[in-house]
């Protein structure tokens, strides 16, 4: 199911923001260089449909997709503008740096940038895990939203041994 943000209301967060910065990890706009590196990390994590959306995002100008680094590395992603105009999504986290609110921060940047580039609202399409961002950013699920915009996708090959779920 999609979910609804009202991006007019969203305000930074300088705790986040602290938390983020006293792990020593960087949260900003991917470089299309960078392009390579990013879809190998993704696909074997997330899979060749976010290695699609992220693509996609790296190509605008300015690029739609964030990264979160750490020690040189990247631990996470989150990109707009993907599938749709106006759409959260995918974004995803190393999963030995989850709970440390690195998903937090790039949902937080990345829907910041969508305000900044003139939505009021943003769009997080298959939303999961739906109380997550409820929590984060108040977003409300969109009745009759499923599947949405993914209806009559064509079939992903999943990599081995990991499922996709939500974007």
């Amino acid at each position: 199911m999609d979910m609804l943000v009202k991006l007019y209301e969203l305000k930074a967060d300088p705790a986040l923001d602290k938390r983020i910065a006293e792990q020593g990890i960087t949260i900003r706009r991917v470089l299309a260089p960078e392009l390579s590196a990013l879809t190998a990390w993704i696909e074997p994590r997330f899979g060749s449909g976010w290695v699609a959306e992220a693509t996609v995002a790296t190509m605008r100008q300015p690029p739609t997709c964030f990264i979160a680094i750490q020690n040189d590395e990247l631990i996470g992603f989150a990109c707009h503008d993907a599938t749709a105009k106006g759409f959260f999504g995918p974004t995803g986290v190393d999963t030995a740096a989850r709970g440390k609110g690195v998903g937090h921060a790039l949902l937080l940047t990345t829907l910041l940038d969508m305000y900044a580039q003139g939505y009021a609202y943003g769009v997080i399409g298959g939303a999961g895990p739906m109380e997550f961002y409820r929590r984060s950013v108040g977003a409300i699920p969109i009745g009759g939203s499923d599947p949405g915009i993914y209806r009559g996708m064509l079939p992903l090959a999943e990599p081995k041994g990991i499922s996709q779920s939500g974007h």
